[in-house]
């Protein structure tokens, strides 16, 4: 048997490789997964990445097995790991961090102004793969993104900076950086006028670098080496998948309830009543994060939130006993409850998170002004689950429908005519990479695991 494309998801704690064939053809399928335990720890992930694919062997009970092409996803070695510098934060600043989330990576800070010497030694202290520094409308305020350009580059850090800021900079930033002993990357500003987002370049800049640069996990050179075409960051994966699925079926968000964090997408530009009152610009396609909610790694934040007492009472048991022995996969019927109310838990404050909101502002003489902050979610046709908790949970569905009515009447949340929809063979991410070839093929494999066709 010989498969047309393996994509391979390289995870911190799993790797994951999904088989396709008839890729060229009027029906691809989906063949089949194999996964095995990422192998970091012992010096070289390609060991993961074969026991996967023997792994995959053994689910499609094929002897003789081979491929044509590999592709590749990865949040190995901690993900990638940036620190995102602007003018303002309501603006560049702002602009900047949705950019680089688009495109898979992890913020690990956020600055809005000149950097001061505590800033300079955080950055020294988080080792970031990547520097992307903004500020400044196209010719407006300079000062501030050349101060910082200069700061950083006395770091030397040794790692590719990005620059999407005032268009005014671009000879002077190259001026500062021209004997850096890494890349610079010159970017059309991801905020060149006011209420206006640009952040669409930065973003594929940044999943360039990512493949060109950010292969420090180890035996990751190795893997560069058997695969034929991207290695692109996981969440930025998942967020081209959004995309291609949004120009076929409407405006969605996918949710991705994982260990450690819980990721939504959502590709939306809302409602022109909201867009009219809305303070400040959001991007079309927007990713959000949550580092402290997950199901296994980060199970005790999550029940911090709910509190012990409530969950217990909502449970109908003691969770302690679920908890004695669960180990990450739920095994029993008293862990299944146990996960789907962290889950429950987490799905309702990402969004909450990701959302926008109405609020009302007072002004003299003109009594209450509705205004709006944040993404607006109420244009939303299709709720996507991906992930191990949402792909396999039993009442995966019901968590997702709870999503339209947890809000208190303030929140920008989809409304109730929502459609849940469930990627039923796990496959988003792989599809993401697989766009970037077969856009036609990998439409075709998404709808069939969200079991919809609109043909």
């Amino acid at each position: 048997m010989k498969a047309d494309v393996l994509v391979a998801e390289i995870g911190s704690t799993t790797t994951v490789v999904n088989a396709f064939n008839s890729i060229h053809g009027t029906n691809p399928e989906f063949i089949g997964q194999g996964q095995a335990p990422t192998s970091v720890i012992d010096g070289d992930v390609t060991i993961g990445l074969r026991s996967a694919i023997e792994d995959l062997k053994k689910v499609t009970k094929f002897n003789e097995f081979s491929y044509g092409e590999l592709l590749a996803t990865s949040s190995a070695a901690g993900g990638l790991k940036m620190t995102v510098h602007g003018l303002v934060y309501d603006m560049t600043a702002k602009a900047a961090k949705e950019a680089a989330l688009g495109a898979g990576a992890i913020i690990h800070m956020v600055t809005a102004g000149k950097l001061r010497r505590t800033d300079l030694n955080k950055i020294v202290e988080i080792k970031p793969n990547i520097i992307l520094i903004a500020g400044g409308l196209d010719y407006g305020e300079r000062d501030t993104a050349l101060e910082n350009a200069e700061k950083i580059l006395k770091l030397n850090l040794g790692i590719p900076v990005i620059y999407a800021g005032n268009c005014e900079n671009q000879e002077e930033i190259r001026e500062i950086f021209k004997s850096y002993n890494s890349k610079l990357y010159i970017v059309d500003n991801v905020y060149p006028k006011v209420d206006m987002l640009n952040v669409e370049p930065t973003r594929r800049v940044i999943q360039s670098v990512f493949e060109e640069h950010i292969v420090h996990a180890p035996g990751m050179t190795k893997v560069r080496d058997m695969v034929t075409g991207p290695i692109i960051p996981t969440p930025g994966a998942v967020m081209e998948a959004a995309k291609v699925l949004k120009e076929e079926i409407g405006d969605l968000m996918i949710i991705d309830v994982g260990g450690a964090t819980t990721d939504i997408h959502s590709v939306t530009d809302g409602s022109e009543e909201i867009s009219r009152i809305l303070m400040a610009p959001e991007p079309t396609a927007k990713r959000t994060v949550e580092g402290d909610l997950g199901v296994y790694i980060n199970r005790y934040n999550v029940i911090d939130r709910i509190g012990v007492e409530k969950l217990n009472k909502d449970l109908g048991f003691d969770a302690a006993e679920a908890l004695e022995t669960y180990n990450a996969i739920p095994k029993n019927e008293k862990e299944i409850k146990l996960v789907e109310r962290l889950t429950l838990e987490a799905v309702l404050t990402a969004i909450e998170r990701h959302a926008g909101s109405i609020r009302k502002l007072y002004g003299e003489g003109a009594g209450r002004k509705a205004v709006a902050e944040g993404k607006d979610l109420t244009q939303i046709k299709y709720i996507i689950g991906t992930g191990g908790a949402l792909t396999r949970l039993p009442n995966r569905i019901e968590i997702m429908k709870k999503i339209s009515t947890s809000g208190k009447g303030t929140e920008l949340f989809p409304t109730a005519e929502a459609e849940v929809l469930v990627d039923n063979n796990y496959i988003i991410a792989s599809l993401g990479v697989l766009s970037r070839f077969y856009p036609e093929a990998a439409l075709k494999l998404m709808k069939k695991s969200l079991k919809i066709d609109k043909e």
